[in-house]
């Protein structure tokens, strides 16, 4: 295993009680260490080695990102802290002075955000003839075009509203664009204008492209908030618009639903999802040239107080501009494109059930092709020796090629079934449409365990072969979504593997038929297993350590907060364990603190893809053991969630896992980012080194 080196002038320290282990100064704040990703993944945005239209994009996952955080976590706090029913975490904060720090912190983000905007992308974005164009910026060609696309387009949608008696202030939908005008003058009925609001519907594009014959470079683009701002007079007649400032609500987006009590879980989220709009508001986004007098009347309005202001100095709904990535045709400006590489079994053997009986396959995704899952579902369907075929569903996207190919199975006679997580954040929904097409189609459906959400990635196909059935499984770290294979890192492995197969075969029938627990052979288990047997093997590592053998723990995932495992690491650290963590996001744990996890390294990796794989590697004393799971080390997957972690039993293949998952990035020097005792990210650089990127050397050999 390379990597980072052993200290070995650190001589094993004495064995603490856990009490003196759960002193707050130990840990990290959950929330503070999710938001602070975001510092990372905003770094992109100013790197000059990315691609300018991917650093635009890293700018809008920068907001997207925020945006969940305050619909997620910083909701659950302010419930948390206005019901004082929140028990502090292992940090000791309580809610109110987590919600201060992330204001703080929020703060902070966004302004970086607005000052990367204006001040880098906006001027390299109109180095490379791309504009995007404030209203004193138009030409009266452009302002004549413009004023017919908002006569023509725009204003036959809009419906402002003067606030008044009979007018009171309206729902405003979540995280929907709104502009707050103030007037001056009377109308048809002698009423007297103050104040009016102008919702922009969805369904009008937030970015106006140009044309070319009016266009003053190769690409011309408005703001819709812009044309709001410039034509407010065309919709108040007989007014004089004073002021218009935008603004945007952001609302708690966690559903409420007692899965105890309902009967139809289905049916009680659809009911859940059609309020969550304008469910209970957290963050108001606002101009940031918008009058005290305005802002005070919409926090009162939407029962938030000035805390919970976040002024911003341009578009509130920045994130929208993600829209011309795909406008723009400059591969120049783009990351370059790849074509996923199928395993070499595959070409030896088409037909994937004899190449997955003579041996294993690993996918390594996106630099190896996702279709291969497809394939071997495809090759399932239309194979009259498979009997039945069993999958999991977490996310899956809208249009999926697997949803299709089940609705197929069932269709031609095979017993299929499909467990949908409803429950999957933002995703409810589709998964909902999901199951009902499943449903439809003839195809079991199950909705999981109530209380506990269904995050294990696994697919079984059963299959009659010389009068006796075998299985073959298939099994991820990551979703069975086609879009992300193209976006995430994840490790999947298709098996025929007897206790593997029987495994699977087993969690799905406590999945479907309420079964027992049933003694599991070569899978871990959430929420039965899987916590013990990661505690046991990081203690097994101490007893090596102790009796003098090979002691090391490397393991990556994307969130370590889970105390009683961060305490075994401590522990671990403090018998001599050496210790390589690669957290893409959240991590509680402190490095490097003297005579306690002085063994201990932390690294963040955030480049071109989203890290999602998970991988635990134990060197056990030389017997080393390999687990790909789809679980992070949090109590949410551990002790609240369906996981499983699948160890790779095939030599080579656990080899090729351990070199291109673990001792790679533990060489990332360009795209790492390593923590320091005081939980603050510092990027590594490669000094005297040569330079390397983990992603760009997994590219190079695919390109």
């Amino acid at each position: 295993m390379q990597g980072s080196p052993v200290n070995a002038s650190l001589q094993p320290n004495p064995q603490p009680l856990d009490s003196d282990l759960q002193r707050a100064e130990l840990y990290l704040n959950r929330e503070l260490a999710a938001l602070e990703f975001n510092v990372r993944v905003l770094a992109q945005a100013r790197d000059p080695d990315v691609p300018l239209l991917e650093r635009l994009r890293f700018l809008c996952i920068t907001n997207t990102n925020i945006d969940e955080f305050f619909e997620v976590r910083v909701a659950v706090l302010r419930h948390h802290h206005a019901h004082g029913d929140a028990i502090p975490g292992p940090d000791s904060m309580t809610a109110g002075e987590v919600l201060a720090r992330i204001r703080e912190r929020a703060l902070e983000l966004t302004a970086g955000q607005y000052a990367i905007w204006h001040e880098e992308l906006l001027p390299a974005l109109k180095a490379e003839g791309i504009r995007f164009l404030h209203r004193s910026e138009w030409t009266d060609k452009q302002q004549r075009w413009l004023q017919g696309y908002f006569e023509n387009e725009i204003l036959p949608v809009l419906s402002p509203l003067g606030l008044d008696p009979a007018h009171p202030f309206p729902r405003i939908l979540n995280k929907s664009l709104n502009l707050a005008i103030t007037l001056e003058g009377r109308d048809a009925f002698g009423r007297e204008g103050h104040m009016a609001l102008v919702r922009a519907p969805r369904s009008l594009p937030r970015i106006i492209r140009l044309p070319d014959e009016i266009a003053g470079s190769a690409h011309d683009f408005v703001f819709l908030s812009g044309l709001l701002h410039h034509f407010a007079d065309d919709m108040f007649p007989g007014f004089r618009v004073k002021g218009s400032y935008q603004f945007r609500v952001t609302r708690n987006s966690e559903l409420m639903v007692d899965e105890d009590e309902v009967e139809n879980l289905a049916s009680a989220l659809s009911e859940e999802l059609a309020g969550r709009g304008y469910a209970k508001p957290v963050r108001l986004e606002i101009a940031a040239d918008c009058p005290r007098p305005i802002t005070d009347l919409l926090t009162s309005n939407f029962g938030l107080e000035e805390h919970d202001v976040y002024r911003c100095d341009g578009p509130v709904n920045i994130n929208r501009v993600i829209a011309i990535y795909d406008m723009i045709d400059r591969p120049d400006l783009k990351f370059a494109p790849f074509v996923p590489r199928m395993p070499a079994a595959v070409n030896a053997h088409p037909h994937l059930f004899k190449a997955v009986a003579q041996r294993d396959i690993l996918l390594h995704q996106p630099y190896d092709a996702f279709q291969l899952v497809i394939e071997l579902l495809r090759q399932a369907v239309v194979d009259p020796q498979v009997l039945a075929i069993k999958q999991t569903f977490y996310r899956v996207g809208v249009e999926s090629p697997l949803t299709d190919l089940l609705i197929q199975a069932a269709r031609n006679g095979k017993d299929v079934t499909a467990v949908v997580e409803l429950r999957a954040r933002f995703d409810e929904a589709a998964n909902i449409e999901l199951a009902t097409r499943l449903q439809e189609a003839g195809v079991q459906v199950v909705y999981g365990v109530v209380g506990f959400k269904t995050h294990a990635k696994m697919l079984l196909i059963v299959r009659r072969e010389d009068g006796r059935l075998r299985r073959y499984a298939h099994l991820s770290t990551g979703n069975y979504h086609t879009g992300t294979s193209r976006l995430y890192t994840d490790i999947s492995l298709i098996t025929a593997e007897p206790q593997i197969g029987e495994d699977i075969h087993n969690i799905f029938q406590q999945l479907s038929g309420l079964g027992q627990v049933a003694p599991l052979k070569r899978l871990l288990q959430a929420p039965f297993t899987l916590h013990e047997e990661i505690l046991r093997r990081i203690e097994r590592e101490s007893e090596h350590a102790r009796a003098g053998r090979p002691a090391r723990i490397v393991a990556k995932m994307n969130a370590l907060t889970e105390a009683s495992v961060v305490r075994a690491l401590y522990r671990a650290s403090m018998a001599g364990v050496e210790v390589d963590l690669i957290v893409r996001g959240a991590c509680t744990l402190k490095p490097g603190i003297e005579n306690i996890s002085e063994r201990i390294r932390v690294r963040s990796i955030v480049g071109r893809f989203l890290e999602h794989s998970r991988v635990y590697w134990f060197a056990n004393g030389g017997d080393a053991e390999l687990f790909c799971s789809s679980a992070d080390w949090m109590e949410r997957n551990l002790m609240h969630r369906i996981e499983v972690a699948f160890p790779i039993l095939d030599a080579g293949l656990a080899q090729r896992v351990q070199e291109e998952s673990l001792d790679n990035y533990l060489r990332d020097n360009t795209q790492a980012w390593l923590m320091g005792a005081d939980g603050r990210y510092v990027r590594s650089t490669p000094g005297d080194d040569p330079p390397h990127s983990a992603q760009k050397q997994l590219l190079d050999t695919i390109i």
